[in-house]
């Protein structure tokens, strides 16, 4: 079994930052990438930024605002995000696509962390 566990939302005003971590524990190979998804009220969960060993990508939203990274020693990815806009507001899920043993994928997903831009 995989657990993921999510840390590092909050309350930020606009124009400002926080950072997200995120990691992984269990059995497993590697993880083969690391996402975050964010969920507004009303809204579909949606695609921020993914991260593998050879790539990263953003949604158009986020660029230039937003970096993922990721620490493989530690299983762990992480969100920095600035520059926060209040529609940035949304319960953001970090998701991680493991490979097990046996070859095949696994998706994971953290119990969610909220982030709320506000004056």
């Amino acid at each position: 079994q995989v657990q993921v566990v999510e840390s590092g939302g909050g309350l930020a005003q606009p124009g400002g930052s926080l950072r997200l971590s995120c990691a992984a524990s269990g059995t497993f190979v590697s993880i083969a990438a690391m996402n975050w998804y964010r969920q507004a009220p009303g809204k579909q969960r949606e695609l921020v930024a993914r991260i593998t060993s050879s790539s990263t990508n953003y949604q158009e939203s986020v660029k230039g605002r937003f970096t993922i990274s990721r620490d493989n020693a530690k299983n762990t990815s992480y969100l920095q995000m600035n520059s926060l806009k209040p529609e940035d507001t949304a319960v953001y899920y970090c998701n991680k696509e493991v490979r097990t043993i046996t070859g095949r994928t696994y998706s994971y997903w953290g119990q969610g962390t909220q982030v709320t831009v506000s004056s």
